[in-house]
């Protein structure tokens, strides 16, 4: 196999000068003739303006994207907040791997600062986070993004407002068996502590804490098991059950 020459990337991260390009023996004796209609690109929305997109500083806007890696063991969502074309803000959640974490608290590092093409191929250990770059920059290509009609678009620090209040992932984990049943683990509202079960034996409720609001009270001072009473609330017919049950248990 042929290798391939590496050129290297002067400082500045400039890449070099392409080569000329180059044409066949066939191309160079065909005789010139010109075009006629010579229609621009479709404008896309971009934050409020329609815009021809014809380099990267052309695009801006607020958008997410949703990747895996070659074996499916994980997911990851990216928030992008593009202005200009360069990466001003970046929120990354992972799910199902260990190392997506890490991969996650890299690509904080190396995201920011650098255009949305320079984001397209990063050197992380995990490949999850580039697809769904990968697939936020096609969103953001085609002017499908959450600021394609706000004017100005969002400012930086918007992308937290995912996370709500207490800046947490929005994490839903349930586990079941044919031989047992369900297990509602953590929900959107928090880490499941209960489940309420009615005479059937089926799930009318749950008790959850909210991990976030607990931490906070931690922080501030309160006993840790004063702020686990604080952040616990209930959903659903809870107070009807005639059994109560710990999912990570029984």
């Amino acid at each position: 196999m042929p290798q391939v020459e590496q050129q290297s990337v002067p400082p500045g991260g400039q890449s070099p000068a392409p080569a000329a390009v180059q044409q066949t023996t066939a191309v160079e004796n065909m005789c010139p003739i010109s075009r006629g209609p010579d229609n621009p690109n479709a404008p896309i929305p971009v934050e409020g303006r329609w815009v021809h997109a014809l380099q990267v500083s052309d695009i801006s806007g607020l958008s997410n994207g949703v990747g895996t890696c070659a074996p499916h063991q994980g997911a990851t969502k990216v928030t992008l907040n593009v202005k200009g074309g360069s990466i001003e803000e970046c929120l990354i959640e992972t799910v199902g791997c260990s190392g997506m974490t890490h991969s996650a608290a890299m690509a904080a590092e190396v995201l920011t600062g650098r255009t949305i093409l320079e984001a397209l191929n990063t050197d992380l250990v995990c490949d999850a986070i580039n697809v769904a770059v990968r697939e936020l920059v096609q969103n953001l290509a085609y002017g499908r993004s959450q600021t394609a009609f706000s004017e100005g678009g969002l400012p930086v620090g918007a992308g937290l407002e995912d996370l709500g209040m207490n800046l947490r992932s929005q994490v839903g984990t349930v586990y079941g068996t044919s031989a047992k049943g369900p297990r509602y683990l953590e929900l959107t509202e928090g880490y499941v502590t209960r489940l309420a079960l009615d005479d059937h034996s089926e799930i009318i409720g749950y008790e959850i804490v909210n991990l976030g609001a607990m931490m906070r009270l931690v922080a501030d001072g309160t006993d840790a098991n004063e702020a686990i009473a604080a952040s616990k609330t209930t959903y659903g017919r809870f107070d009807e059950a005639v059994r109560y049950v710990d999912p990570r248990k029984e």
